[in-house]
Order: C-alpha cells, then structure tokens, then sequence
C-alpha cells in the first residue's frame, strides 16, 4: 500500500499549485504560530535570558515533533472530513469524551486567561492601563469571532502571523555572536540540572499543547479541505511549524545575546521587553513589547475559539464562525462565556491568577499523553483512514515522538504538583 503522506504535489511547481496552495493556506500556518503566545514568549524569553544559546540545539527536534503531530491531525481532517473531538466519542464513548472535553475546557481557560494577562502586561509597556485594553481587546476578539465570516477571520490570523517578524528584527538589532549562534543550535552543551531539566521540559512543553490538535483539525475541516488536495494542506503544515519555532529561536537569541550577557535576571516576557531598552535601544524593546501584543491577541482569539471547536463537536452541536447565534447557540456562548471568564480574570482585584495558571498547567499535562495516544490509535485505524494511515518509517517516528512527549509532560506535571520533584531526582 502506497504511502498516502509521501505522494507529490501533482504538476509540480507551477503557478496553479502556488495559487491553489494560496488558498488553502491557514490551519497549518495559524495553529502552529498561535502557540507563540504570552506564555510561550515568556518560556523562550527566560531560556535565552538564563542559559544563553545553549538550549538552541532543542529547536531541531522540537521542530521534527511538531510537524510531526500537527501533519497527522490535519490528515485525519482531511480524510474522514470530521474534528478530533468527533472521532474520539465515535470511537472511544460520550463518557470518555465528555471527561476530556472537561479537562480541556478548564486548561483552555487557564491559558485564556494567562493570554489576557499577555494583553495587560503588553500594553502597560506603552502606558495603556489594564482597565481599558482588556475590555477592549476581549470586545475586538467577541466582535470578530462572533459577527465575522471564517475567510475574514483566517485572513486576519494569518496578517497577525505576518507580524511575528518583530522578534527576527530584534534578535538581529540585539547584535548577537553567530558563531556562537551555530554552535548552540548543533552543539548540545547544556549540563543536566535541576534548573535545565525544568526548562527543556518547558520549552517542549510549551510548543505541543492539546488544544493544537483539536484547532488543526476542525480549521482543516470548516475550511472544507479533502484528501485529493491533502498534499497543499501538509505543506501549511510544515510551513507554519517552521515559522512557529523559527520564532522562538530569534525570541532565544535576542535574549541571549542580551540580557543572559549582561546577567541581569527576568521573570516574563514583559520584563525582557523592558531589559532590552539600554542594552540594544528602544526600537528592539518596543518591537518585542509590540510582539509580545500582537501574540498575546492572537491568541486569545484562537484559544477561545479551539474550546467552542472541540467541546462542540464531542457533544455533536452545530458549530462553525459562519454560523450565527441561531444556528450553533452552544458554539457562540462557549466562546463568549471563555472570553467573559478569561478577561475577567484579569479585572478582579486579588484574583488567583498564579492558581489558575498552575492548575491549567497541571491539567494540561495531565491530559496531552492521553490526545496523543488518542490521535495514534485514530490515524492508524484503516476503516477511518484507508491508506492515509501512518507508513511503517512515519510511525516509529511518531511513537518515539509521542513517547518522548509523556515523558517530559509527566516530568512536568509531577514537578508542577511537586516542586522539588525534579531536584531530589537530577
């Protein structure tokens, strides 16, 4: 049986494939590039800042992971025309998707509401108050998802893709050695700590989320992509993983040949946007403060939007940014009811913001093994997959991918529950 994922791009390079690929580019692109959120910056930012380029050689595995994962849910899209969220309760039950539907709705509004915090912290920088960006921004994102088409919304995704380009320009003003650059990209140097143990986990963690696969897929779908032009789907796919992680490698370098330099110590992403005005000069700062705005934004629209996708495809309710209040009430409310809570979290004098975060984070480990191994069982099932499922090369790759992941997200999760896990250990 021929290897569905291997086959080439019928008539090559022309411009009516270039044209065709246009159009269909978005799920890939935008999923991969959405996880560069608050969260991720600061994950990146901190690792740049603390161990210098040392951790740079990670980025070429991370890279093969992610296409990796991200490739087979947007193949499971594309051939059996249905969400991830769908095919687990056809396959495994409305118990068992109902409890992940469950931990997914309370990880995804942990990390609402830490991209509404993205938005606060951002926006401070250029001396906007809280009190007016988050309702603002939680209104513009409403607005858009709720009153705009899918073409306008993926169009708009993919302009706030375009603007990642800030952290290229900055790694670049930051002037940084590229000698040293490549020897930390190829050169694992990094010594097994504690400390470095907790930031590698961090930083794979932080690049494959659950919410990824289930937003992948249902773009895959909604976008009405098929198996017969799979082939422009894949190359999104691995265009967006590229871009995603090229980004974090710049966000990595700029803080490194900076802050990590002049030893100066940072806890998020909007302290590294402050430390880089005297060290390199305020259009660098501005640039990664502007960033880290537009991802913080981005994000919250997206993240938001993945919790109606999939909640509503394992319940089976009509959903679809095409469709109105009428047609997919339970979509809409889902998505309102995500922004109200994750902005408003953010309002409350007092709130537990740091609880939230450290319960989503736990969750989050605690449900990703379980999506991946969901997703393998799916993409290698033949009456779902006819010949799209996985080439023998492909799989191994996969499992080996997926194994390593349980073991750093576990790793994560029980030094989350248990701080200290990983010193008494390492």
């Amino acid at each position: 049986m021929s290897d569905f994922r291997a086959r080439p791009l019928a008539g090559g390079f022309s411009l009516r494939n270039v044209l065709l690929f246009l159009s269909l580019l978005g799920p890939g692109i935008i999923t991969a590039n959405v996880d560069n959120d608050a969260g991720g910056i600061a994950t990146y930012s901190l690792a740049g800042a603390h161990f210098g380029y040392s951790l740079l050689w990670l980025l070429l595995p991370t890279t093969a992971a992610l296409v990796v994962i991200q490739e087979m849910c947007a193949r499971m899209g594309a051939v059996t025309g249905k969400g991830l969220s769908d095919l687990i309760r056809e396959s495994f039950g409305l118990k068992v998707t109902f409890y992940v539907m469950i931990a997914l709705f309370l990880t995804n509004l942990g990390n609402t509401v830490s991209e509404f915090a993205g938005i606060a912290a951002g926006m401070e920088l250029f001396g906007v108050s809280r009190f007016i960006s988050v309702p603002l921004a939680a209104v513009a994102v409403w607005l858009l998802i709720v009153k705009g088409t899918y073409r306008l919304v993926e169009k708009i995704f993919l302009v706030a893709c375009l603007v990642y380009v800030a952290y290229p320009v900055a790694a670049f003003l930051a002037g940084p050695d590229w000698s040293a650059v490549g020897r930390g990209l190829v050169l694992p140097e990094t010594s097994v700590t504690p400390e470095s143990l907790t930031m590698i986990v961090g930083l794979v963690g932080t690049t494959i989320a659950p919410w990824m696969q289930f937003y992948q897929q249902a773009s895959v779908v909604e976008k009405g992509i098929t198996r017969e032009n799979y082939a422009f789907c894949r190359l999104d796919v691995i265009v967006g993983c590229v871009m995603a992680v090229a980004v974090a490698f710049f966000i990595v370098v700029a803080c490194a040949a900076t802050i990590h330099r002049q030893g100066l110590n940072i806890e998020t992403a909007a302290d590294a946007a402050l430390a880089l005005k005297p060290l390199v000069g305020e259009y660098a700062s501005f640039l990664f403060a502007f960033g880290l705005c537009n991802a913080s934004l981005f994000a919250a629209c997206v993240l938001p939007l993945s919790t109606s996708y999939y909640i509503c495809e394992g319940m089976g309710w009509e959903l679809g940014v095409d469709k109105d209040f009428r047609e997919a009430p339970q979509f809409f409310w889902l998505f309102t009811l995500s922004i109200v809570l994750g902005a408003g979290a953010i309002l409350l004098p007092g709130a537990p913001l740091i609880l939230v975060m450290y319960l989503s984070q736990v969750v989050n480990g605690m449900v990703l093994p379980f999506i991946l191994v969901f997703m393998l069982l799916l993409v290698n099932d033949r009456r779902l997959m006819g010949e799209a499922v996985n080439g023998p090369v492909f799989n191994a790759v996969a499992w080996i991918t997926v194994a390593v992941m349980i073991a750093l997200t576990l790793l994560l999760t029980l030094d989350t529950i248990s701080p200290g896990f990983l010193a008494r250990w390492f």
